[in-house]
């Protein structure tokens, strides 16, 4: 019973060490790009901020991925193993090609494979709540990015605040950009850890046959464990995503990654703590680094980039994967009777 209770848990803490990765690179690419800080420090400092976020706001979004879209009853040892291990495989693919991708969306998917598999989608927390959010928020922090680049930015610009080595060169602005990098992953850790932590803990609850109002416990339990491999992934594959999204797509100045990561960071705890909507703040991150590149340098220059087609690309290519991996699997389980395998 045990050591097959420990395959779940074990594949939710590799997608962890992937979805650390990924996560890196909102967080701290503005202060890397900015060269504020040494990319030796950006794991230890980035695990931290998460697994606060985790443990502190986290349990909201585990709620919606872990029985917001398939009845939890659903959530046996076959599948939640299938989910995380269709997300770890799409991520993994994209870490490797060095893409900061949605861990969110590829999980959501994960999720609905099987509820639509089994016809149990809650189509109107999918529909109405989730998709939403998924074009409106980076839409979002590309317009407050590009208002605040153009009417605000720029004009101090033109003063000369933001090439002034006095004002640059200030600890109070160096220590403030890397409080926004902590305040991004403080939010990665309100939303992302749910992608692992939500799936297990109704697996959890189900085999232990525990009382409902066990839950929150088990949930706590479950982030303590997965949230420290994000610092992990950091380690792993934090560098080239944190390389492209910091230095490949524009140039920043340090009120810039001020800027950039106030507002993705904001703009993920609002969907976090308000609704447990899982959100990309990849998305949101490179949102608002793409309006401020327009606002400096012209729509024409930033969307002709080589990275930024990668990206929108591989958006779309890795929630896919992740889907149809998903679906398969479930198929195939269903076809081999494995689904309802038991501890018993």
């Amino acid at each position: 019973m045990l050591s097959l209770f420990l395959i779940p848990f074990v594949i939710a803490m590799f997608l962890a060490v992937n979805m650390g990765g990924s996560g890196t690179a909102p967080a701290f690419s503005a202060a890397y790009g900015a060269r504020i800080l040494k990319r030796s420090l950006i794991p230890g400092l980035f695990g931290v901020a998460v697994f606060l976020g985790a443990v502190v706001g986290g349990k909201e979004t585990a709620k919606t991925i872990g029985k917001g879209l398939l009845d939890p009853q659903l959530m046996t040892f076959t599948v939640v193993s299938i989910i995380l291990f269709s997300v770890s495989i799409s991520l993994l693919i994209a870490n490797l090609m060095g893409i900061p991708q949605s861990t969110s969306q590829s999980t959501v998917l994960a999720v609905v494979a099987p509820a639509i598999y089994f016809h149990s989608l809650n189509s109107h927390k999918l529909l109405w709540e989730i998709i939403p959010t998924w074009f409106i928020m980076p839409v979002t922090a590309f317009c407050i990015s590009f208002l605040i680049g153009k009417y605000i930015y720029k004009p101090i610009r033109k003063r000369g605040y933001t090439i002034s080595r006095q004002i640059n060169e200030s600890y109070v602005l160096k220590g403030l950009i890397i409080i926004m990098s902590m305040y991004v992953a403080f939010s990665i850790g309100t939303n992302n850890v749910a992608n692992a932590v939500g799936p297990i803990t109704s697996l959890s609850l189900n085999m232990l046959d525990s009382n409902p109002d066990h839950y929150v416990y088990i949930l706590t339990l479950a982030t303590l464990i997965v949230a420290p491999c994000f610092g992990i992934g950091s380690s792993l594959f934090g560098h080239k995503v944190v390389q492209n999204t910091g230095r490949e797509i524009v140039l920043f100045g340090r009120i810039e990654a001020v800027i950039i990561a106030f507002i993705s960071a904001s703009l993920l705890l609002v969907a976090s703590l308000v609704k447990g909507i899982p959100t990309s703040l990849v998305q949101l991150n490179v949102g608002a680094i793409i309006g401020i590149g327009v606002a400096k340098l012209g729509a024409r220059n930033i969307f002709r980039k080589t990275e930024v087609n990668k990206f929108f690309i591989m958006w779309l290519v890795s929630p896919l994967i992740s889907f149809s991996l998903s679906l398969l699997c479930t198929y195939l389980a269903d076809v081999a009777g494995w689904i309802n395998v038991s501890f018993i």
